[in-house]
């Protein structure tokens, strides 16, 4: 009933970590089509379909459309990258806070594997730069990458702004895909860059 098999990915990193739970705001960026709000929607009761759990927020970004999903807001077509995009999230987000920032973007592929990898850690770097006006300390940030030489430098910067860092690669990866993801948590920014 998801409507990507990415959607068990998330699943499976949330059933290890729990990094989802009722009640707390999540911006999903490179949402389309969806799949992860689905599960993020579930698992932070954004639809309220558990009346006894606190209800949390599903906001969705991405630069293709989204068929809308009850309990999700999208943004679409959007550029998280851009700063306006930034401006908006933030006007409806409640609080213009996140609790957890998911990142399933990838740019469209070259073919050139190496390429390929540096845009997309250019991606991950660009996101993690506007975590201070989004993110609450605290707080939780997974994104995608494809391993290669970069991916030490998106490291040291997530572990300069959180404090755990783990590298995870989900079973429901293809074996073949250098696919894997970063999962950084209990963000406090770098000094002096957190804003309350």
């Amino acid at each position: 009933s998801y409507r990507s098999r990415s959607a068990f990915k998330l699943l499976e990193v949330n059933e290890r970590h729990q990094i989802l739970r009722p009640g707390l705001r999540v911006l999903d960026c490179g949402a389309a089509p969806g799949a992860w709000s689905q599960v993020a929607v579930q698992k932070v009761n954004a639809a309220g379909t558990d009346p006894s759990s606190p209800v949390g927020f599903v906001l969705g970004v991405d630069l293709l459309h989204i068929f809308p999903l009850e309990g999700a807001t999208f943004l679409c077509p959007a550029d998280v990258t851009d700063p306006r995009t930034s401006q908006r999230i933030l006007e409806v987000l409640p609080g213009r806070r996140a609790d957890v920032i998911l990142s399933d973007m990838a740019p469209n592929a070259t073919g050139f594997r190496d390429l390929d990898h540096d845009r997309l850690i250019s991606l991950c770097l660009t996101l993690l730069s506007v975590t201070p006006d989004i993110l609450q300390p605290g707080g939780t940030f997974l994104c995608k990458t494809w391993a290669g030489s970069q991916s030490r430098r998106l490291q040291r910067r997530l572990t300069e702004e959180f404090q755990n860092v783990r590298i995870i690669k989900p079973e429901a990866s293809r074996k073949e895909s250098s696919e894997v993801y970063f999962l950084a948590t209990q963000y406090h920014g770098r000094k002096g860059t957190v804003k309350q």
